[in-house]
Protein backbone atom coordinates (compact mmCIF):
# COMPACT_ATOMS: atom_id res chain seq x y z
CA UNK A 1 0.00 0.00 0.00
CA UNK A 2 1.57 3.38 -0.70
CA UNK A 3 1.80 6.29 1.03
CA UNK A 4 1.65 9.80 -0.01
CA UNK A 5 4.37 11.94 1.77
CA UNK A 6 4.73 15.90 1.36
CA UNK A 7 7.86 17.31 0.93
CA UNK A 8 7.83 21.04 2.37
CA UNK A 9 10.35 23.94 1.78
CA UNK A 10 13.21 23.65 3.74
CA UNK A 11 15.20 25.80 5.72
CA UNK A 12 17.60 27.12 3.38
CA UNK A 13 19.84 28.19 5.82
CA UNK A 14 21.81 31.66 6.13
CA UNK A 15 18.49 33.00 7.59
CA UNK A 16 16.61 32.46 4.17
CA UNK A 17 12.69 32.01 4.83
CA UNK A 18 11.42 32.44 1.57
CA UNK A 19 12.29 31.45 -2.33
CA UNK A 20 11.00 31.69 -5.84
CA UNK A 21 10.38 29.20 -7.99
CA UNK A 22 12.53 29.32 -11.08
CA UNK A 23 12.33 25.84 -12.49
CA UNK A 24 10.27 22.63 -11.93
CA UNK A 25 12.90 19.63 -12.98
CA UNK A 26 9.69 16.53 -12.67
CA UNK A 27 6.65 16.53 -13.34
CA UNK A 28 3.52 14.91 -11.97
CA UNK A 29 3.73 11.50 -12.82
CA UNK A 30 7.28 11.27 -12.49
CA UNK A 31 9.47 8.84 -10.43
CA UNK A 32 11.88 10.32 -8.34
CA UNK A 33 14.75 8.68 -6.79
CA UNK A 34 15.60 9.68 -3.21
CA UNK A 35 18.29 12.98 -3.20
CA UNK A 36 17.35 13.74 -6.76
CA UNK A 37 16.82 17.48 -7.42
CA UNK A 38 12.85 18.58 -8.35
CA UNK A 39 12.83 22.00 -8.07
CA UNK A 40 15.21 24.62 -9.21
CA UNK A 41 14.67 27.66 -6.33
CA UNK A 42 16.44 31.57 -6.27
CA UNK A 43 16.74 32.62 -2.94
CA UNK A 44 18.27 36.21 -1.79
CA UNK A 45 21.78 34.64 -1.63
CA UNK A 46 21.98 32.26 -4.66
CA UNK A 47 20.32 29.59 -7.12
CA UNK A 48 19.58 26.27 -5.29
CA UNK A 49 18.46 23.08 -6.89
CA UNK A 50 16.41 21.15 -3.74
CA UNK A 51 16.84 17.77 -4.05
CA UNK A 52 13.78 15.63 -2.55
CA UNK A 53 14.14 13.40 0.55
CA UNK A 54 11.63 10.74 -0.45
CA UNK A 55 11.60 8.23 -3.26
CA UNK A 56 8.46 6.86 -4.76
CA UNK A 57 6.09 8.87 -7.73
CA UNK A 58 5.19 12.77 -7.97
CA UNK A 59 1.66 13.01 -7.30
CA UNK A 60 1.43 17.09 -7.05
CA UNK A 61 3.28 20.16 -7.08
CA UNK A 62 2.53 23.49 -5.60
CA UNK A 63 3.37 26.62 -7.22
CA UNK A 64 4.02 27.92 -10.48
CA UNK A 65 7.34 29.11 -12.13
CA UNK A 66 7.91 32.21 -10.80
CA UNK A 67 5.26 32.27 -7.71
CA UNK A 68 7.28 32.89 -4.15
CA UNK A 69 7.20 30.71 -1.54
CA UNK A 70 8.03 30.73 2.04
CA UNK A 71 10.13 28.24 4.16
CA UNK A 72 7.40 25.76 5.31
CA UNK A 73 5.37 26.00 2.65
CA UNK A 74 4.34 22.66 0.58
CA UNK A 75 6.65 21.71 -2.77
CA UNK A 76 5.02 18.56 -3.95
CA UNK A 77 3.81 15.54 -2.58
CA UNK A 78 5.21 11.50 -3.09
CA UNK A 79 3.59 8.72 -3.17
CA UNK A 80 5.97 5.80 -2.15
CA UNK A 81 5.72 2.15 -1.77
CA UNK A 82 3.52 2.16 -4.97
CA UNK A 83 3.73 -1.54 -5.68
CA UNK A 84 0.62 -2.61 -6.83
CA UNK A 85 -1.84 -1.04 -9.14
CA UNK A 86 -4.13 1.87 -8.12
CA UNK A 87 -4.81 5.22 -8.44
CA UNK A 88 -2.79 8.65 -7.90
CA UNK A 89 -4.85 11.41 -5.60
CA UNK A 90 -3.71 14.96 -6.68
CA UNK A 91 -4.99 15.92 -3.75
CA UNK A 92 -2.47 16.12 -0.45
CA UNK A 93 -5.40 15.98 2.21
CA UNK A 94 -6.69 12.43 0.39
CA UNK A 95 -3.66 9.85 0.32
CA UNK A 96 -3.86 7.02 -1.90
CA UNK A 97 -1.82 4.39 -3.69
CA UNK A 98 0.18 5.03 -7.63
CA UNK A 99 1.16 2.42 -9.61
CA UNK A 100 4.69 1.91 -11.04
CA UNK A 101 5.92 -0.79 -13.20
CA UNK A 102 9.25 -3.12 -12.39
CA UNK A 103 11.17 -0.59 -14.93
CA UNK A 104 10.30 2.51 -12.68
CA UNK A 105 9.95 0.91 -9.14
CA UNK A 106 13.64 1.56 -8.96
CA UNK A 107 12.94 5.09 -7.06
CA UNK A 108 10.47 4.51 -4.46
CA UNK A 109 10.82 2.42 -1.10
CA UNK A 110 8.69 1.74 1.68
CA UNK A 111 7.52 4.61 3.69
CA UNK A 112 9.90 4.68 6.44
CA UNK A 113 13.19 4.24 4.60
CA UNK A 114 12.40 6.33 1.68
CA UNK A 115 13.36 9.64 3.37
CA UNK A 116 16.98 10.59 2.91
CA UNK A 117 16.88 12.53 5.99
CA UNK A 118 18.89 15.05 4.67
CA UNK A 119 18.03 18.36 5.38
CA UNK A 120 20.77 20.44 3.54
CA UNK A 121 19.20 22.19 1.17
CA UNK A 122 20.60 22.35 -2.49
CA UNK A 123 23.14 19.24 -1.80
CA UNK A 124 22.18 15.75 -2.28
CA UNK A 125 23.64 12.88 -0.09
CA UNK A 126 26.62 12.06 -3.59
CA UNK A 127 23.99 9.43 -4.72
CA UNK A 128 23.71 9.65 -9.00
CA UNK A 129 19.74 11.06 -9.88
CA UNK A 130 17.58 8.22 -11.36
CA UNK A 131 16.34 9.12 -14.67
CA UNK A 132 12.97 10.30 -14.40
CA UNK A 133 10.20 8.24 -16.26
CA UNK A 134 6.39 8.59 -16.67
CA UNK A 135 3.93 5.79 -15.04
CA UNK A 136 3.26 3.22 -17.76
CA UNK A 137 -0.18 1.48 -17.98
CA UNK A 138 -0.72 -1.89 -16.58
CA UNK A 139 -0.18 -5.02 -18.50
CA UNK A 140 -3.05 -6.41 -20.55
CA UNK A 141 -5.56 -8.05 -17.82
CA UNK A 142 -4.89 -5.93 -15.26
CA UNK A 143 -6.95 -2.62 -15.03
CA UNK A 144 -5.51 0.32 -16.05
CA UNK A 145 -4.41 3.00 -13.51
CA UNK A 146 -6.10 6.67 -14.45
CA UNK A 147 -4.03 9.08 -16.35
CA UNK A 148 -1.32 11.44 -13.75
CA UNK A 149 -3.12 14.26 -12.80
CA UNK A 150 -1.43 17.33 -14.20
CA UNK A 151 -0.62 20.45 -12.51
CA UNK A 152 -2.29 23.69 -13.72
CA UNK A 153 0.00 25.43 -15.85
CA UNK A 154 -0.43 29.06 -16.99
CA UNK A 155 -2.05 30.16 -19.51
CA UNK A 156 0.37 30.34 -22.65
CA UNK A 157 0.53 33.87 -24.76
CA UNK A 158 0.60 33.97 -28.63
CA UNK A 159 3.70 33.39 -29.99
CA UNK A 160 5.96 36.27 -30.28
CA UNK A 161 9.23 35.13 -31.99
CA UNK A 162 9.71 33.18 -35.52
CA UNK A 163 9.07 29.29 -35.47
CA UNK A 164 6.55 27.76 -32.90
CA UNK A 165 7.97 25.30 -31.30
CA UNK A 166 5.52 23.66 -29.36
CA UNK A 167 8.04 22.43 -26.14
CA UNK A 168 6.86 20.87 -23.91
CA UNK A 169 8.76 20.15 -20.54
CA UNK A 170 11.22 22.52 -18.76
CA UNK A 171 12.38 25.19 -21.03
CA UNK A 172 15.85 26.12 -22.36
CA UNK A 173 16.36 29.02 -20.40
CA UNK A 174 19.38 28.78 -17.61
CA UNK A 175 19.14 32.85 -16.29
CA UNK A 176 16.78 33.95 -14.12
CA UNK A 177 16.97 37.25 -15.57
CA UNK A 178 15.45 35.78 -18.84
CA UNK A 179 12.84 34.17 -17.33
CA UNK A 180 11.90 37.72 -15.61
CA UNK A 181 11.78 39.73 -18.75
CA UNK A 182 9.95 36.84 -20.66
CA UNK A 183 7.01 37.61 -17.64
CA UNK A 184 7.35 41.17 -17.81
CA UNK A 185 6.57 41.09 -21.47
CA UNK A 186 4.12 38.11 -21.61
CA UNK A 187 6.46 36.18 -23.81
CA UNK A 188 5.76 32.30 -24.32
CA UNK A 189 9.48 30.67 -23.51
CA UNK A 190 8.09 27.98 -24.79
CA UNK A 191 7.47 29.36 -28.40
CA UNK A 192 10.90 30.55 -28.89
CA UNK A 193 14.18 29.38 -30.68
CA UNK A 194 16.87 29.84 -29.04
CA UNK A 195 20.23 31.03 -30.97
CA UNK A 196 22.69 29.92 -27.42
CA UNK A 197 23.92 26.76 -27.59
CA UNK A 198 21.93 24.06 -27.84
CA UNK A 199 19.12 25.81 -28.13
CA UNK A 200 19.73 27.99 -24.93
CA UNK A 201 17.23 30.78 -25.09
CA UNK A 202 19.34 33.78 -24.41
CA UNK A 203 18.32 37.45 -23.24
CA UNK A 204 18.93 38.94 -27.67
CA UNK A 205 16.08 35.71 -28.33
CA UNK A 206 13.62 37.64 -25.34
CA UNK A 207 14.58 41.21 -26.76
CA UNK A 208 13.94 40.49 -30.48
CA UNK A 209 10.49 38.61 -29.50
CA UNK A 210 9.43 41.92 -27.63
CA UNK A 211 10.42 44.14 -30.36
CA UNK A 212 8.61 42.11 -32.93
CA UNK A 213 5.25 42.06 -30.24
CA UNK A 214 5.48 46.26 -30.43
CA UNK A 215 6.19 46.05 -34.56
CA UNK A 216 2.83 44.13 -34.81
CA UNK A 217 0.99 46.20 -32.62
CA UNK A 218 2.11 49.18 -34.10
CA UNK A 219 1.22 47.93 -37.93
CA UNK A 220 -2.27 46.82 -36.52
CA UNK A 221 -3.04 50.71 -34.94
CA UNK A 222 -1.39 52.12 -38.25
CA UNK A 223 -3.99 49.96 -40.20
CA UNK A 224 -6.82 52.11 -41.57
CA UNK A 225 -10.45 50.96 -39.99
CA UNK A 226 -12.74 48.57 -41.94
CA UNK A 227 -15.60 50.38 -43.19
CA UNK A 228 -18.90 50.30 -41.16
CA UNK A 229 -21.30 47.99 -42.80
CA UNK A 230 -23.87 50.43 -40.80
CA UNK A 231 -24.63 54.73 -40.58
CA UNK A 232 -21.45 56.02 -38.80
CA UNK A 233 -21.88 56.88 -35.13
CA UNK A 234 -22.99 60.64 -33.91
CA UNK A 235 -20.32 63.60 -33.51
CA UNK A 236 -20.74 63.42 -30.26
CA UNK A 237 -20.05 60.03 -29.13
CA UNK A 238 -17.06 59.77 -31.61
CA UNK A 239 -15.60 62.76 -29.52
CA UNK A 240 -16.31 61.27 -26.49
CA UNK A 241 -14.67 58.21 -27.24
CA UNK A 242 -11.67 60.06 -28.19
CA UNK A 243 -11.37 61.90 -25.26
CA UNK A 244 -11.53 59.31 -22.88
CA UNK A 245 -8.71 57.73 -24.99
CA UNK A 246 -6.54 60.92 -24.73
CA UNK A 247 -7.59 60.85 -21.10
CA UNK A 248 -6.77 57.34 -20.05
CA UNK A 249 -3.71 56.56 -17.76
CA UNK A 250 -0.39 55.29 -18.30
CA UNK A 251 0.57 53.07 -15.71
CA UNK A 252 3.95 52.66 -14.16
CA UNK A 253 5.74 49.44 -14.11
CA UNK A 254 6.21 47.69 -10.68
CA UNK A 255 9.05 44.93 -9.91
CA UNK A 256 8.64 43.24 -6.92
CA UNK A 257 12.05 43.84 -4.78
CA UNK A 258 12.64 40.16 -4.21
CA UNK A 259 15.32 37.60 -4.51
CA UNK A 260 18.90 39.12 -4.38
CA UNK A 261 17.63 42.60 -5.66
CA UNK A 262 15.35 42.60 -2.85
CA UNK A 263 18.75 41.34 -0.56
CA UNK A 264 21.00 44.12 -1.67
CA UNK A 265 18.25 46.52 -1.07
CA UNK A 266 17.68 45.53 2.29
CA UNK A 267 21.36 45.55 3.25
CA UNK A 268 22.00 48.80 1.50
CA UNK A 269 19.10 49.90 3.58
CA UNK A 270 20.30 48.56 6.68
CA UNK A 271 23.99 49.80 6.09
CA UNK A 272 22.56 53.65 5.65
CA UNK A 273 20.57 53.68 8.74
CA UNK A 274 22.84 52.05 10.79
CA UNK A 275 26.56 52.87 10.38
CA UNK A 276 27.48 56.56 10.61
CA UNK A 277 30.01 56.25 7.28
CA UNK A 278 32.45 58.25 6.25
CA UNK A 279 35.19 58.08 3.03
CA UNK A 280 38.36 59.55 2.24
CA UNK A 281 39.99 59.19 -1.17
CA UNK A 282 42.87 59.60 -2.91
CA UNK A 283 44.85 59.74 -6.74
CA UNK A 284 47.57 57.05 -6.95
CA UNK A 285 49.84 56.35 -9.74
CA UNK A 286 49.62 53.29 -10.38
CA UNK A 287 52.25 52.46 -13.35
CA UNK A 288 54.97 50.90 -10.92
CA UNK A 289 51.81 48.29 -10.19
CA UNK A 290 51.20 47.55 -14.00
CA UNK A 291 54.48 47.68 -14.49
CA UNK A 292 55.16 44.62 -11.60
CA UNK A 293 52.07 43.05 -13.16
CA UNK A 294 53.38 42.69 -16.57
CA UNK A 295 56.95 41.65 -15.15
CA UNK A 296 54.72 38.67 -12.74
CA UNK A 297 53.22 37.36 -15.97
CA UNK A 298 56.04 37.36 -18.55
CA UNK A 299 58.09 35.73 -16.00
CA UNK A 300 55.16 32.85 -15.68
CA UNK A 301 56.10 32.22 -19.47
CA UNK A 302 53.14 31.58 -22.14
CA UNK A 303 51.84 27.86 -20.20
CA UNK A 304 53.25 29.45 -16.87
CA UNK A 305 49.49 29.38 -15.38
CA UNK A 306 47.00 31.70 -15.34
CA UNK A 307 47.97 35.53 -15.27
CA UNK A 308 47.86 37.09 -11.88
CA UNK A 309 45.21 40.31 -11.75
CA UNK A 310 45.18 44.05 -11.01
CA UNK A 311 42.20 43.04 -8.68
CA UNK A 312 44.66 39.79 -7.15
CA UNK A 313 46.98 42.66 -6.51
CA UNK A 314 44.84 45.25 -4.73
CA UNK A 315 43.42 42.16 -2.73
CA UNK A 316 46.51 41.43 -1.37
CA UNK A 317 48.00 45.06 -1.01
CA UNK A 318 44.83 45.28 1.36
CA UNK A 319 45.54 41.81 3.37
CA UNK A 320 48.36 43.49 3.75
CA UNK A 321 46.91 47.19 4.90
CA UNK A 322 44.31 45.20 7.25
CA UNK A 323 47.13 43.63 8.96
CA UNK A 324 48.38 47.54 9.64
CA UNK A 325 45.28 48.48 10.50
CA UNK A 326 43.16 45.75 12.34
CA UNK A 327 40.13 48.50 13.36
CA UNK A 328 38.85 48.13 9.90
CA UNK A 329 38.89 44.17 9.78
CA UNK A 330 36.02 44.58 12.26
CA UNK A 331 31.98 45.03 12.88
CA UNK A 332 30.11 46.51 16.15
CA UNK A 333 27.62 44.63 18.25
CA UNK A 334 25.29 46.82 19.11
CA UNK A 335 23.42 45.09 21.38
CA UNK A 336 26.31 45.06 23.57
CA UNK A 337 27.63 48.47 22.65
CA UNK A 338 31.10 46.53 21.68
CA UNK A 339 34.01 46.55 18.78
CA UNK A 340 34.66 43.34 17.57
CA UNK A 341 37.78 42.92 16.30
CA UNK A 342 37.99 39.71 13.87
CA UNK A 343 41.12 37.46 13.53
CA UNK A 344 41.15 36.51 9.83
CA UNK A 345 40.36 38.28 6.84
CA UNK A 346 37.86 37.16 4.51
CA UNK A 347 37.66 39.33 1.58
CA UNK A 348 34.25 39.97 -0.26
CA UNK A 349 34.57 41.43 -3.64
CA UNK A 350 31.73 43.24 -5.65
CA UNK A 351 30.47 40.98 -9.06
CA UNK A 352 27.99 42.46 -11.55
CA UNK A 353 25.76 39.61 -12.97
CA UNK A 354 22.85 39.03 -14.67
CA UNK A 355 20.89 38.15 -11.37
CA UNK A 356 22.21 41.66 -9.93
CA UNK A 357 25.30 42.58 -8.00
CA UNK A 358 26.88 39.74 -5.44
CA UNK A 359 29.69 40.25 -3.23
CA UNK A 360 31.41 36.60 -3.12
CA UNK A 361 34.32 35.77 -0.19
CA UNK A 362 37.60 34.64 -0.53
CA UNK A 363 37.94 32.28 2.44
CA UNK A 364 41.25 33.38 4.68
CA UNK A 365 42.87 35.73 2.11
CA UNK A 366 45.18 37.06 4.86
CA UNK A 367 47.06 33.55 4.05
CA UNK A 368 47.19 33.49 0.39
CA UNK A 369 49.39 35.39 -1.72
CA UNK A 370 48.32 37.26 -4.87
CA UNK A 371 48.11 34.29 -7.12
CA UNK A 372 46.20 32.11 -4.73
CA UNK A 373 43.87 35.10 -3.97
CA UNK A 374 43.47 35.39 -7.79
CA UNK A 375 42.67 31.86 -8.79
CA UNK A 376 39.91 32.11 -6.08
CA UNK A 377 38.54 35.20 -6.91
CA UNK A 378 38.43 33.81 -10.84
CA UNK A 379 36.52 30.61 -9.73
CA UNK A 380 34.21 32.24 -7.47
CA UNK A 381 33.26 34.66 -10.43
CA UNK A 382 32.63 32.06 -12.81
CA UNK A 383 30.49 30.80 -10.25
CA UNK A 384 28.64 33.65 -10.05
CA UNK A 385 27.89 34.03 -13.51
CA UNK A 386 26.20 30.73 -13.49
CA UNK A 387 24.07 31.46 -10.36
CA UNK A 388 25.74 28.39 -8.89
CA UNK A 389 27.41 30.18 -5.62
CA UNK A 390 25.99 28.82 -2.32
CA UNK A 391 24.85 30.74 0.38
CA UNK A 392 27.83 30.01 2.02
CA UNK A 393 29.84 32.02 -0.45
CA UNK A 394 28.16 34.74 -0.68
CA UNK A 395 28.13 35.46 3.73
CA UNK A 396 30.49 36.06 5.97
CA UNK A 397 33.05 38.71 4.70
CA UNK A 398 34.94 40.56 6.89
CA UNK A 399 35.91 43.18 3.85
CA UNK A 400 35.09 43.81 0.76
CA UNK A 401 36.89 45.28 -2.49
CA UNK A 402 34.78 47.17 -5.21
CA UNK A 403 36.36 47.79 -8.33
CA UNK A 404 33.73 49.97 -10.16
CA UNK A 405 36.59 50.91 -12.36
CA UNK A 406 34.85 47.71 -14.57
CA UNK A 407 32.50 50.43 -15.63
CA UNK A 408 34.23 53.04 -17.04
CA UNK A 409 33.89 55.59 -13.89
CA UNK A 410 36.56 56.93 -12.02
CA UNK A 411 35.17 57.38 -8.38
CA UNK A 412 32.37 56.10 -6.10
CA UNK A 413 31.44 56.43 -2.49
CA UNK A 414 31.37 52.80 -2.04
CA UNK A 415 28.14 51.73 0.67
CA UNK A 416 29.57 49.36 3.23
CA UNK A 417 28.72 46.09 3.15
CA UNK A 418 26.74 45.62 6.85
CA UNK A 419 27.28 44.54 9.04
CA UNK A 420 31.51 45.18 7.98
CA UNK A 421 33.34 48.09 8.83
CA UNK A 422 34.85 49.51 5.48
CA UNK A 423 35.18 49.15 1.72
CA UNK A 424 37.95 50.10 -0.66
CA UNK A 425 36.27 51.56 -4.12
CA UNK A 426 38.81 51.32 -7.29
CA UNK A 427 37.92 53.42 -10.39
CA UNK A 428 39.30 52.87 -13.64
CA UNK A 429 43.40 53.29 -14.17
CA UNK A 430 44.07 55.95 -17.10
CA UNK A 431 46.45 57.90 -18.71
CA UNK A 432 46.61 61.45 -16.89
CA UNK A 433 49.22 64.16 -16.64
CA UNK A 434 51.38 63.58 -13.10
CA UNK A 435 54.10 65.54 -11.66
CA UNK A 436 56.60 62.50 -11.60
CA UNK A 437 60.28 63.07 -10.26
CA UNK A 438 59.46 67.14 -10.82
CA UNK A 439 58.35 67.04 -14.21
CA UNK A 440 55.08 66.71 -15.84
CA UNK A 441 54.17 62.99 -17.69
CA UNK A 442 51.72 60.87 -18.75
CA UNK A 443 51.31 57.88 -15.75
CA UNK A 444 48.81 55.46 -15.21
CA UNK A 445 46.40 57.22 -12.96
CA UNK A 446 43.57 55.24 -10.76
CA UNK A 447 41.09 56.82 -7.63
CA UNK A 448 40.92 55.17 -4.27
CA UNK A 449 38.25 55.63 -2.24
CA UNK A 450 37.34 54.20 1.29
CA UNK A 451 34.54 54.06 3.27
CA UNK A 452 34.45 53.46 7.13
CA UNK A 453 32.26 52.76 10.13
CA UNK A 454 33.45 56.49 12.00
CA UNK A 455 32.55 53.60 15.04
CA UNK A 456 35.58 51.72 15.08
CA UNK A 457 38.37 54.57 14.10
CA UNK A 458 38.55 58.01 13.39
CA UNK A 459 39.83 59.65 10.31
CA UNK A 460 43.69 58.99 11.10
CA UNK A 461 43.26 55.49 11.18
CA UNK A 462 40.97 55.58 8.00
CA UNK A 463 43.46 58.01 6.16
CA UNK A 464 47.13 56.02 7.34
CA UNK A 465 44.56 52.73 5.90
CA UNK A 466 44.32 54.15 2.75
CA UNK A 467 47.96 56.32 2.28
CA UNK A 468 49.63 52.67 2.76
CA UNK A 469 47.13 51.12 0.02
CA UNK A 470 48.08 53.92 -2.27
CA UNK A 471 51.95 53.68 -1.40
CA UNK A 472 51.77 50.42 -2.49
CA UNK A 473 49.93 51.23 -5.43
CA UNK A 474 52.77 53.51 -6.37
CA UNK A 475 55.79 51.65 -4.91
CA UNK A 476 54.57 47.86 -4.74
CA UNK A 477 58.28 46.81 -3.28
CA UNK A 478 56.49 48.37 -0.05
CA UNK A 479 54.61 45.02 -0.26
CA UNK A 480 57.91 43.46 0.38
CA UNK A 481 58.97 44.14 4.09
CA UNK A 482 55.32 42.38 4.63
CA UNK A 483 55.86 39.20 2.53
Amino acid sequence: MAQVLEFKLPDLGEGLTEAEIVRWLVEVGDVVAIDQPVVEVETAKAMVEVPCPYGGVVTARFGEEGAELPVGAPLLTVAVGATEASSVSPEPSAPSASSADEESSGGSGSGSDSGSGNVLVGYGTGAPAARRRRIRPERAGAPAAPAPVSVAEPASVPAAAGGVNGRQGPVAVVSPLVRRLARQHEIDLRRLTGSGPDGLILRADVDSAIRRVSDEVTETAARPAAEPAVAEAPTAVVASTAVASAAAPVTAERIPLRGVRGAVADKLSRSRSEIPDATCWVDADATELMAARAAMNAASGPSGGPKVSVLALLARICTAALARYPELNSTVDTAAREIVRLPGVHLGFAAQTERGLVVPVVRDAHTRNAESIGAEIARLTELARTGKLSPAQLTGGTFTLNNYGVFGVDGSTPIINHPEAAMLGVGRIMPKPWVHDGELAVRQVVQLSLTFDHRVCDGGTAGGFLRYVADCVEQPAVLLRTL
